[in-house]
């Protein structure tokens, strides 16, 4: 067990260090190009736009340096361990762990980028990308794939309720991983609105399942967190305020999907709305706005979800950020916490 955990941390830390010397190179290439965010339009939304006026600009798509330093040392982890067999801890890909994680990964991120590059053109739903039914589609095929692989190809049909025990539900299993990933996708990009909100937030979930799939003896699956957080780290090196960069929908769709998928993979899905309570937060702020908003003709908060809101209100953006990391750590612990007493 100590030789497994000194493994992810050396992956986890060699993660941190390759995207911090990635990172000048994807930079220059984003300033380069000008693959800067657009504003939603003040007539959209006005107090958004009077917020978040100087941020029109700022480079995005960051979230390409997580998703594509997590497939490269994933990847070249698997080759040279296959060509050098000494260094074969160097090789956490394996299909009962990392296979549906990896897969996810890419392919959400590959959308995300697309709608990316449409904010940047100012095409699309008016002029900000995909519509949130079209992302809410998106989010649904890319879980029905995973839903399928869990229970065709692993066998998977048990959903663990803590201090109840596992619960056999046959094929109901696949609605239930569904609503997981779309429910974790929509909040963490509901999430990411604020220099650092996203990255912190998923740095405390991630870290957590790091910690369960490891206690659980899913090596490979921890060794992947560890590596994704230590790409979140780099990140968020530059992403803390003033962002230098921001992850953009190519960022926080990837990684929303993975973190549903790897909490089901440990099937300790049933903690997520606590490990990830700033999400759930979030999320029930945008939804509870939109229901006043159609239904009573009036908002309940200044802007939504809840992070624009205290900024309406005067919060300064560092101290919004920073108190919601405290709140994602604290309740990312007793989610462990409970984990650990399950267990």
């Amino acid at each position: 067990m100590v030789d497994q955990l000194v493994r992810i941390l050396f992956l986890g830390t060699s993660s941190f260090i390759v995207a911090t010397v990635c990172t000048p190179v994807l930079t220059h290439f984003l300033y380069r190009y000008k693959l800067g965010k657009q504003i939603r339009l003040a007539s959209e939304a006005p107090v958004y736009a009077q917020l978040h006026a100087s941020k029109a600009g700022t480079p995005t798509m960051g979230g390409i340096l997580i998703w594509g330093t997590t497939a490269m040392l994933t990847l070249a982890g698997s080759v040279v361990a296959g060509v050098w067999p000494k260094l074969g801890f160097l090789n956490f890909l394996s299909r009962s762990e990392t296979f549906l994680p990896l897969g996810v990964l890419l392919v959400s991120a590959g959308v995300g980028l697309v709608d990316d590059i449409f904010n940047i053109r100012r095409q699309g739903s008016h002029g900000g990308g995909l519509r949130m039914r079209h992302r809410l589609l998106i989010y649904t095929a890319i879980a029905l794939v995973g839903a399928v692989w869990f229970y065709f190809k692993l066998d998977w049909d048990v959903l663990h309720i803590p201090f109840f025990g596992n619960i056999q539900i046959g094929w109901w299993y696949i609605p239930v991983f569904i609503g997981v990933i779309v429910a974790t996708s929509f909040s963490v990009n509901e999430t990411d609105g604020l220099d650092g909100l996203a990255g912190g937030t998923l740095m405390a979930a991630f870290s957590v399942y790091g910690i369960v799939a490891f206690l659980l003896g899913r090596y490979d699956l921890a060794a992947f967190c560890g590596v994704i957080g230590g790409a979140l780290l780099a990140f968020l090196w530059f992403n803390i305020f003033p962002a230098r960069f921001i992850m953009g929908d190519t960022g926080a769709m990837s990684l929303g999907v993975t973190l549903g998928v790897i909490a089901l993979l440990t099937n300790y899905a049933a903690l997520l709305p606590l490990i990830g309570f700033v999400f759930v937060i979030e999320t029930v702020s945008a939804l509870l706005q939109m229901i006043s908003k159609k239904l009573f003709g009036r908002k309940l908060f200044t802007s939504a979800p809840i992070h624009h809101h205290l900024e309406a209100n005067g919060w300064p953006e560092p101290k919004i950020v920073m108190r919601f990391w405290i709140i994602a750590m604290v309740t990312a612990s007793l989610g462990l916490m409970l984990f650990l007493l399950d267990r």
